[in-house]
Formats: C-alpha cells, structure tokens, sequence
C-alpha cells in the first residue's frame, strides 16, 4: 500500500508549498521472486502498461528526429519522476503547465524548463526563484497588458526571464493572430523589465477536432506556417526570436515540414487515450493507461453493471462525446486488456461507475459477475491520471504489478 507520510499530509493541510518528494511516499516492498498479481489490487487503481508506453515514446522520437527539431515533451499528463526519466531521458528539456511542476522538475536537476500557461505578476516571485536556482525557465505571453504588468511590478531586473508571445495558429485558445503586425509589435516592445523576448511558442489546440488524416497533416501544416509568419513579421523589425516552439501530439506526429522550427512539444503521446484514438492519432490497443475496476453489482436484466471507479476514479470528462464514436466516461476492457465490444461506462456517480452497451449495439451483454474486474479506458489521461496519488506500473505477460511510481500535483 502506498501512502502519504504524515509530514507530508501535515505539510499540505497548512497550505504549504513544498514540492513533493519521492520520500513522501513508501515505496513498496521491492520485487521477490513474485510480484503483485494485478487482481489483488484494492479497486479502483491506476494501472500502467510500462511496455506499451515505452512504444508511445519510440515512435514519437522517431518522428522528431524524422523531421530534425528538438523535442521538449509536456509532463503535465504523467507528473511522475519515473515516466518523465523516460520521455525526457538524462534530464532534458521540458514544458511544465504548473510552476508547481516546474518546482518538483528542479529539484530533481532539470534545469531547461518552459512553463506554457501565461504568467501573471503574482506568480513572477516563484520564477525568478527557480532562476536563482539555477533553472533555466521561461515563460510565455499573449497581451501587452500582462508583459505591462510584469515591467511595472518593482521585480528584479538583473536575470530577465525568457519569454514567448504566443500564437494562435487556429483560433483554438490564447494567442495573437500570426498576421497581426501591430499587435505583435505591440507586445514585443513591451517585455522589458523583467522580462525579455526569447522566442515564439503555438498550440495546434484545433488538431484535436480533426477527423481525418488528410486534416490532421493540414493542422499541422498550419501551424507550422502560422508561427513562420508571425517570426518572420518580427524578425523584420529588428527582434530577436531564439526559439521557435510549436505543438500538440496531433500536430508533432502528423507534420511533414518544421522548417524554421526550433522545437516540438507534445505531452499526451506517452500515454495516449481515446480522444486520441477517436482523431486516429492511435488506436486503443496504443492506450498506456487504464483504470481497474471490480464489479460490485451485475444486473443483466437492467443492461447495465456496477464497479466501484465512478468519476472520481475516471475523471469528467467526456472529450469523446464530440466525436462520431462517444466512448462515455470510458470503454471497458477485460483484463488483458481487450475490448468488450460496445461496454462503455455510460454514466459516472462519484464512487460508482455505470457499463451499458452503446446505443444502438446489436453485441452480446457480457457475462460480468460481481467481484470480476475490468479494465476501463479513459477518454483523457491527463484527467484521469490527475485522480490517482500514483501508477500501478504492470508486466502485462505476468499480469502483475513489477513498480508503484508516485505522482506530484498541485499549482
């Protein structure tokens, strides 16, 4: 069993901000001659397929090197110590979405950071903390009044933060549009202070609702030429642009062309899930990461099952729902990870997962007893990763359990 060591728990009552620690946690009793059989694992549980991840990240590294840009992965889906050891082997460069993130990274000796959530003024005391340290991070923008703020704010001035104004290549979230010269310029001549300009940073956030491959290529094809533009506008007038960062896993694993492009960012392909699978970025037998279930009431006669991971154990969210194939709060796995056909969980209470066929399924209703366990899928690994304390790290030929890697959270 793993748990939280009372230090740690007092810690985090008081509103402390300590970043958390291997230490934290017992690790378990290391391997003997047997491991844990993944059937004897309290319920729900976080299992991840090391093997099956270990793959995610080959390909996707074979694609980087395909098109010569650098990666810098996104730890904000694992935010484990163990798995980013892996996608950013010998502590290499990363993109954190917290500077809690940022925090744990550098204490444990990651020193190139990018933090890709816009600063605000109160968070600049952490930042240059972190630099003071050592760390390399940077920070992005995306308004003159928030680079305005920083310069006003009465910060140190001796180590300006890099900072990248961000693009909005296709009109998904923040960022400035590529062709907006004044507005560009605008922001550009503001960072000062504090501050000071390092580069470009986009996000093909619209990737995530294309429907074909055809479109997923054109995504990235976009984003690519988006960000050149608004590089080479500035480039004109006389900035400086170091780095040039683009990304989402869609976009990275579908571009053909990163020409002028520094680096790659992408997070979700160590694990992937079935918002990826339903876009054809992979498919589910690609999914690292899967939530174990036990039933606790099996009513064929109502066409449905009960298991004991409802949505605090899954997540919220249904990213699925808005593409042709909605995979509810998750699709259901025996525990070799194959598909029933058509189980989903249908709906989500806290505590209780409910499976159902799909509507409109002509396939066969499992024959699920109490105390069986399953597999479930989840529609998003960031979310559902968020909801478990650490990964029940699995050997799939011996069906057990070989590490428990704890995860870190928090802003």
């Amino acid at each position: 069993m793993v748990t939280l060591s009372e230090a740690s728990i007092a810690q985090r009552a008081a509103g402390g901000t300590t970043p958390f620690r291997h230490t934290d946690m017992e690790q378990p009793v290391p391997a003997q001659s047997a491991a844990t059989p993944i059937t004897q694992l309290d319920t729900p549980a976080l299992l991840l397929d090391r093997a099956t991840m270990d793959r995610n990240i080959a390909r996707m590294r074979d694609k980087i090197a395909s098109l010569g840009v650098a990666l810098r992965p996104h730890v904000k889906t694992v935010k484990c110590l163990e798995a980013i050891e892996r996608i950013a082997p010998g502590r290499g460069a990363v993109t954190v979405s917290t500077l809690r993130e940022a925090e744990e990274l550098a204490a444990a000796g990651y020193r190139d950071i990018l933090y890709a959530v816009g600063i605000t003024p109160q968070k600049v005391p952490r930042v240059q903390a972190l630099r003071r340290r050592g760390v390399d991070l940077k920070v992005i923008v995306d308004n003159h009044e928030v680079a305005a703020a920083v310069c006003a704010g009465g910060f140190d001035t001796s180590d300006p933060i890099p900072t990248l104004i961000e693009i909005d290549t296709d009109g998904h979230r923040a960022g400035v549009r590529p062709d907006d010269a004044a507005l560009l310029g605008t922001i550009a001549g503001g960072i000062g202070g504090a501050l000071r300009l390092g580069g470009l940073l986009t996000h093909a956030g619209g990737s995530y609702e294309c429907r074909s491959i055809e479109a997923l290529k054109a995504s990235a094809a976009q984003e690519r030429d988006g960000i050149a533009r608004a590089a080479a506008i500035l480039r004109e007038t006389g900035h400086r642009l170091d780095i040039i960062s683009i990304g989402s896993t869609p976009s990275v694993l579908f571009s053909e062309n990163m020409t002028g492009v520094t680096e790659a960012r992408a997070g979700v392909f160590a694990f992937f899930d079935l918002v990826m699978a339903g876009i054809g970025v992979c498919t589910p037998q690609d999914i690292a990461l899967s939530v174990l279930a036990t039933v606790i009431s099996a009513q064929a006669d109502r066409g449905r099952i009960l298991v004991d991971a409802g949505w605090m154990a899954m997540s919220r969210d249904r990213g699925t729902a808005r593409q042709p194939i909605d995979q509810g709060y998750g699709m259901v796995c025996d525990l070799h990870g194959t598909p029933y056909p058509d189980l989903i969980m249908i709906d989500a209470n806290q505590e209780h997962g409910v499976l159902g066929l799909r509507s409109g399924s002509a396939a066969a209703f499992p024959d699920l007893h109490v105390g069986d366990q399953v597999r479930i899928l989840p529609n998003h690994a960031c979310a559902t990763a968020s909801q478990h304390d650490a990964y029940q790290v699995t050997d799939e030929a011996r069906g057990a359990i070989m590490h428990v890697w704890p995860r870190f959270g928090g802003w």
